[in-house]
């Protein structure tokens, strides 16, 4: 089994969001001043790095980081190379029938510098949000900081994921990763006020546990090689408290 890492490094040089809260490091405890341990505390945004976005991020009455469901972040996966357009569209997925897909992730550009905001970025158009949250799809992934515009004031295509209750995974790095199917573990933590939250992404292709997981070397990206998918429609079991 080979594990992708495709969560950006987190430290104190990682960009974040104009105006959001920076990432600060700062030791409490430390061996080098007489203490027995080094102890680290973190301050910074949910939106740093690689995170989720719970439903609480664009509603009042959401799911918090912690309320969302866990089953949405694990399981199969399809990584799509959408190109260097400014916008995702139903065009960059013509080879799959949504109706297979459980998560996909899009790959959008060729190399990420997590010292660095992208502006512009490649976001999702809301037409095909829709799409994807009508089909069923689980859980929608970009390598850009959000689903929505830069400049975006309405996040229409954050709405209409959540309306249809697809989780969202923002800021993973693709860069070496082949497009097809994978299994992903994106796990956010278990944080009972924060709207959203950091997670250590990761892709795993080849064997996994009994049988043989999906790989990109099996076939073309949403075929049959790309392993077992569940049947839709399908929503997650636990919803969680609204």
């Amino acid at each position: 089994m080979r594990i992708h890492d495709i969560s950006q490094p987190l430290g104190t040089n990682t960009a974040t969001w104009p105006g959001d809260r920076a990432v600060e490091v700062h030791w409490t405890l430390s061996i080098d001043r007489g203490d027995a341990v080094n102890v680290a505390a973190l301050t910074t945004s949910v939106h740093a790095g690689t995170h989720v976005d719970g439903f609480l991020h664009v509603t009042r009455t959401g799911e918090t980081a912690g309320q969302m469901p866990l089953d949405a972040y694990i399981g199969p996966c399809i990584v799509v190379d959408a190109g260097n357009s400014a916008e995702v569209s139903a065009s960059d997925v013509a080879h799959l029938d949504l109706r297979t897909v459980q998560r996909i992730l899009f790959r959008t550009r060729r190399t990420v510098d997590e010292t660095r905001f992208p502006s512009p970025f490649a976001h999702i158009a809301v037409p095909f949000a829709r799409q994807l949250a009508g089909a069923g799809v689980r859980l929608v992934g970009t390598d850009a900081p959000s689903v929505d515009p830069v400049d975006s004031k309405t996040l229409d295509a954050h709405h209409a994921f959540v309306d249809g209750r697809v989780a969202i995974l923002e800021n993973v790095v693709l860069t070496d990763v082949l497009p097809g199917g994978y299994t992903l573990v994106a796990l956010p933590l278990r944080l009972v006020e924060a709207d959203s939250s950091p997670v250590r992404a990761v892709l795993l292709e080849g064997d996994i546990t009994a049988g043989r997981g999906p790989g990109p070397a099996d076939g073309p990206a949403g075929g049959p090689a790309d392993g077992p998918v569940d049947s839709r429609p399908a929503r997650p079991v636990d919803d969680g408290p609204r």
